[in-house]
């Protein structure tokens, strides 16, 4: 999920004033936020981004640029180059977006990653999968939040994807090159990177295949000293073989029987509530230190306190129309909830998609024990209901709470 609000509020509660850019505003809830400036640009053209940063400073003082989507993320730092600004180098953060680019950079160094082979058309992808052996996983070789990829268990579905890929109904910001994968089995972790430095590591565990839908997030993981060390030490590699290690980095990893092997590198923080739980967990506030190294500042990345943080996302199991959705109140009060967010209302379409937009709301939950978090999880999630009106006439309305 976005974490484009919680930006916002940083930077007001550092004193700065928050202006942002987009080509449509309507799209993000922060951009309604009090005291935030709101400016309607072509976020894909540089040259008016410049000249809009540029009229600005005929007004302001401009502390710092950067961006919480990892789609303007090299767009951003390529402003603070041009102004003489803090910020990553723009080339790394472009290449680390290419996963086949990204994919050969660690393999040069020899990060552990899955097997892989990039194809342009439906036959370069049957053979890559029968060369690598099902099940493979069939993703967009640029793009996030899991939209496109998918699981293929057999030769069928690694058909029907691909045509889905590169039928036109996969909308992507680029032609379509497809990366088909080795499925790396394991629990999946991810670490979370501010600079050079291994700030903690997450797990995430996934609904039903063969989508990739987030269901729960655990910060921080249980881990031994040995796992958390091997973790750290390919995340590091990473950074090196990538040109990274300025701002914020999220690595994604499987625990398979050869160990840690990296899926993917993501030069940005971790979406919300990644940034939340961290913050409940060790008082380390992301987001706020991301905002302090684009402007210049000193960061603090000590911890405070020590708990487990987790998150349960809400997820519809069904296509249709949401009939209404309660329990937010109620669920909120209960003792240990950190926060209850929803992101849509009644009377809302609701069209799966196999990736992070299924995502209807989260609850988050923080104490001393991870046995205790999930328990506050499930009352609080139990207190959230809606009721769905199928799609096809013939289905009956369902009513449903996770």
């Amino acid at each position: 999920m976005g974490s484009g609000l919680l930006y916002v509020q940083a930077a007001q509660r550092l004193g700065l004033q928050p202006i942002t850019l987009s080509d449509d505003p309507t799209r993000y809830d922060h951009f309604a936020a009090k005291g935030a400036e709101t400016i309607r640009v072509d976020t894909d053209d540089l040259d008016a981004l410049i000249g809009e940063c540029s009229r600005l400073r005929a007004t302001y003082d401009i502390a710092g640029v950067t961006s919480a989507a990892d789609s303007f993320y090299a767009t951003a730092s390529k402003l603070c180059r041009h102004f003489d600004l803090p910020g990553p180098n723009p080339e790394a953060i472009e290449q680390c977006l290419d996963k086949y680019t990204q994919r050969q950079l660690l393999a040069a160094s020899g990060v552990p990653i899955p097997a892989y082979r990039l194809a342009a058309n439906a036959a370069d992808v049957e053979v890559s999968a029968a060369e690598i052996g099902l099940p493979v996983i069939v993703k967009p070789a640029v793009g996030s939040g899991s939209v496109g990829v998918r699981l293929c268990r057999n030769a069928d579905e690694v058909v029907e994807h691909t045509n889905y890929l590169l039928g036109g109904q996969h909308i992507g910001r680029s032609a379509p090159r497809i990366l088909v994968e080795e499925f790396a089995q394991g629990p999946l972790y991810v670490a979370e990177i501010m600079g050079k430095e291994v700030i903690g590591i997450s797990t995430l565990d996934f609904g039903p295949p063969p989508n990739f839908v987030y269901h729960e997030n655990t910060y921080p993981a249980a881990l031994t000293d040995d796992e958390h060390n091997r973790i750290a030490d390919v995340s590091l590699t990473c950074l090196r073989a990538l040109g990274l290690g300025w701002g914020p980095t999220n690595i994604e990893l499987r625990w398979t029987k050869r160990g840690p092997v990296v899926i993917e590198v993501n030069p940005r923080l971790s979406g919300s509530p990644g940034p939340q739980l961290v913050k409940l967990a060790s008082g380390i506030d992301l987001i706020a230190e991301h905002i302090k190294l684009a402007i210049g500042g000193d960061v603090n990345l000590r911890r405070s306190h020590s708990e487990t943080a987790a998150a349960q996302f809400l997820v519809p199991d069904r296509d249709g129309i949401l009939d209404w959705i309660d329990g937010e109140s109620p669920a909120a009060d209960v003792q240990g909830v950190a926060e209850v967010k929803l992101y849509i209302k009644s009377k809302t379409p609701i069209v799966r998609k196999g990736d992070y937009r299924d995502c209807i709301g989260y609850v988050v939950a923080a104490s001393p024990s991870l046995e205790q978090s999930k328990a506050i999880l499930r009352h609080a999630v139990d207190l959230i209901h809606w009721s769905i009106t199928p799609s096809r006439a013939d289905s009956r309305s369902d009513s449903k709470s996770i």
